[in-house]
C-alpha cells in the first residue's frame, strides 16, 4: 500500500435517506409506461398500414401473383423484367418531367406568395382564402379544370375564340398534357406550400432585417442574403414533401387523361395501378412499387444532405 490516504465517501445521512427521492434511473423507468401509452396508437397505425403492407409488398415482388391463384415464388424475375420494360422507363421519364415542372413552378410561386403574405398582411381571412384550393378534393379540382380546359366546351377555349386565338387541346396534346396536369396541381397545392414557408418566415427575428436595412442592403439583397439562408431548414422540409408528393401523382391523371394520349401522361403510379388492378399482375406491380420506394428514399436523402436541413443560420443571427 502507498502512503496516500484513501478517503471513503461518507455514508448517507438519515435526513437524506428520509427524503424518499427515487434515483434517476427509477424515475426514468417510471415515465416509460406513460410514454408507451402515448406512442402506442401511432405505432399500431404505422405497423398496420405502413410496415406490414410494405413487407408484404416486398414479398409479393418476388412472386407471380394474380389474386386468383396463390403467390408462386420466382425470385428476382420481376426485377429482371423491369430492366427491359419500355413502359416502365417511359413512366419514369414522364413522372420526372411532371416533378420538374410541378416543383419548379410551385416552389417559386409559393415563396413569392409567402413573402407577400408576410410583408403585406397578417389577416386570417386572407390565409384561409389562400388555403381554400387545398381543402377541395383533388379529384374535384381535376374534373373542374378538365371541363374548363376542354377543347370543345371549355370556358378557356371559348375565351380564346373571343380573343381571336386558336383553340388549344390542353389534355389532348401529348406535348401539353403533362405541363397542364402539373400546373393544375401547382394551383391546388400552392396555398398549402406557401403557408408552410410563411410559418418559417415568422421564425426569423425582425432584428435581422433591421440590421440589414441599417447596413444599406436593398430588398432584393436582403431576400437572397438573409431570408433564403435562414429559411433553409423549412425549405428543405418543403422540398422533400413536395417532391415525394409529386412522384405520387395519380388521381389527376386517372380522371383526366387516363395515361393518354399515347402514354404521354402514364406516370409511374398510374402504371403500377394499371398493372395491379387492370391486368391483375400484382407481383410485377409490387416490384415496381419497391423500386419506387428506393428511388424516393434516395431522393429524400440527397435533398436533406445537400440542403443541410439539420443546420440553421438562426443560431448565429
Amino acid at each position: 500500500m502507498t502512503s496516500e490516504t484513501v478517503h471513503a465517501a461518507p455514508p448517507p445521512t438519515i435526513e437524506a435517506a428520509s427524503r424518499g427521492t427515487p434515483p434517476p434511473r427509477r424515475r426514468r423507468l417510471g415515465d416509460l409506461p406513460v410514454a408507451v401509452l402515448f406512442v402506442l396508437p401511432a405505432a399500431i397505425g404505422f405497423v398496420t398500414f405502413y410496415l406490414w403492407p410494405a413487407l408484404r409488398g416486398l414479398y409479393l415482388s418476388l412472386t407471380k401473383y394474380n389474386v386468383l391463384t396463390p403467390p408462386r415464388f420466382i425470385g428476382t424475375e420481376n426485377y429482371e423484367r423491369l430492366l427491359g420494360d419500355h413502359l416502365f422507363w417511359n413512366a419514369l421519364k414522364v413522372t420526372a418531367e411532371y416533378v420538374v415542372i410541378n416543383i419548379g413552378t410551385q416552389t417559386v410561386a409559393s415563396v413569392l406568395l409567402a413573402v407577400l403574405l408576410h410583408r403585406l398582411t397578417r389577416s386570417l381571412l386572407v390565409r384561409g382564402v389562400v388555403l381554400l384550393p387545398f381543402l377541395v378534393a383533388n379529384v374535384v379540382v381535376a374534373l373542374v379544370w378538365f371541363w374548363m380546359l376542354d377543347y370543345q366546351l371549355g370556358v378557356v377555349n371559348y375565351a380564346f375564340d373571343w380573343l381571336g386565338l386558336e383553340r388549344v387541346a390542353f389534355f389532348g396534346d401529348s406535348d401539353l398534357a403533362i405541363p397542364t396536369i402539373a400546373l393544375v396541381n401547382t394551383w391546388r397545392h400552392l396555398g398549402y406550400t406557401a403557408l408552410l414557408i410563411y410559418a418559417g418566415l415568422q421564425m426569423i427575428p425582425p432584428s435581422v432585417y433591421e440590421a440589414a436595412a441599417l447596413d444599406g442592403a436593398s430588398e432584393w439583397r436582403i431576400f437572397w442574403r438573409v431570408t433564403m439562408p435562414l429559411l433553409r431548414p423549412v425549405m428543405a422540409m418543403v422540398m422533400v414533401l413536395t417532391v415525394i408528393g409529386s412522384f405520387q401523382v395519380f388521381d389527376t391523371v386517372a380522371v383526366t387523361t387516363a395515361g393518354g394520349p399515347i402514354n404521354a401522361t402514364r406516370v409511374i403510379y398510374f402504371y403500377i395501378y394499371d398493372l395491379a388492378f387492370n391486368r391483375f399482375n400484382f407481383g410485377y406491380a409490387a416490384a415496381l412499387s419497391s423500386v419506387l420506394f428506393v428511388i424516393l428514399a434516395g431522393v429524400a436523402y440527397l435533398q436533406l444532405r445537400l440542403s443541410r436541413a439539420g443546420e440553421s443560420d438562426l443560431k448565429g443571427a
